[in-house]
């Protein structure tokens, strides 16, 4: 990879040498395109209006220090620090996994369920609601709730109490730190799954979601994430382990009709579903992601089967 001379280095022929540079590199173009905008501290449209734009020395070494560490494995969103998803900006750093545009679909999914809940299936429907988030990292999957929630209570006066777990104590003080930037309330707890929580009544949960690691230990493609904590990627048992123990233990944290959502594996999906039939859930359904792959399993506690 050849680095960029500090002398008469322009925005344009950045741009023209962006694709020649991310295939060496293995990464997208607008890795490139977008960690010059974050070097330069511009708009995405100074591309195409000020494209003669000289970069400055410091702005040149900055630039060739962060291809080097792309070169070396680091992700743009590390080197930035900043990850889109849904409609806000999540800080992240290597204690947290990147958010995944897939990822979207469990928010999504969701939402519909919440916006359009059968009073059959929840018949305790008072105006005070509770949702966990069971290994939040970067909190995009629960921040991202509450926000959408936050502006639903201004349509319909329902109240969501969020509470997001981690294992991890520098990735909640990321998450803390992404809902304050996100105006959001949401009570964090150190846990490992459910095993700070209670079981009693007042505190079960309407809603659990979880984006757990569900990557087969033995896949080949955990050497090219390496930069991301690998105990939030990868799982025991053909990935299926912490799956496993979610859904195995939702019906002792969940009201009666209450919704649990997951997202895992493309081809997880056969295996989601039966351990959510196993255990007790009902009106179980797999949605795919953007790419047609299996990404989410969702169900609702079976009012009529709770064992305890």
């Amino acid at each position: 990879m050849t680095a960029q001379k500090a002398a008469d280095v322009t925005v344009w022929q950045i741009k023209q040498q962006a694709i020649q540079m991310a295939e060496e590199l293995s990464v997208s173009p607008f890795w490139i395109t977008d960690w010059l905008l974050y070097i330069i501290d511009k708009p995405a449209l100074f591309l195409i209006t000020d494209d003669s734009y000289q970069l400055s020395d410091v702005e040149v070494e900055r630039f060739n220090v962060g291809v080097t560490k792309m070169q070396q494995g680091t992700p743009l969103a590390y080197l930035t620090g900043i990850q889109a998803f849904w409609s806000l900006d999540f800080a992240v750093n290597e204690h947290t996994l990147i958010p995944r545009p897939d990822t979207e679909v469990l928010v999504e999914q969701v939402l519909h369920w919440i916006n359009t809940a059968n009073e059959e299936f929840v018949p305790n429907a008072a105006n005070n609601k509770r949702l966990l988030d069971l290994g939040t990292g970067s909190g995009c999957i629960a921040i991202s709730l509450a926000h959408e929630l936050k502006l639903a209570r201004k349509l319909e006066p329902v109240s969501w109490q969020v509470v997001a777990v981690d294992f991890s104590l520098e990735a909640l003080k990321i998450a803390q730190h992404n809902a304050v930037s996100n105006a959001v309330d949401i009570e964090f707890v150190h846990s490992s799954w459910y095993d700070a929580l209670s079981t009693q009544d007042e505190h079960l949960f309407d809603v659990i979601v979880s984006n757990p690691p569900y990557i087969d230990e033995a896949d080949e493609h955990l050497a090219g994430l390496l930069a991301e904590p690998i105990s939030a990627l990868s799982a025991p048992n053909h990935g299926l382990a912490d799956i496993e123990h979610i859904v195995h233990h939702a019906p002792q944290y969940l009201k009666v009709g209450g919704l649990l959502a997951i997202e895992h594996g493309f081809d997880q999906g056969h295996a989601a579903r039966q351990l959510f039939a196993d255990n007790h859930f009902d009106n179980i359904q797999t949605i795919k992601d953007f790419g047609g792959n299996d990404r989410v399993t969702l169900g609702q506690f079976n009012k009529n089967k709770r064992q305890y």
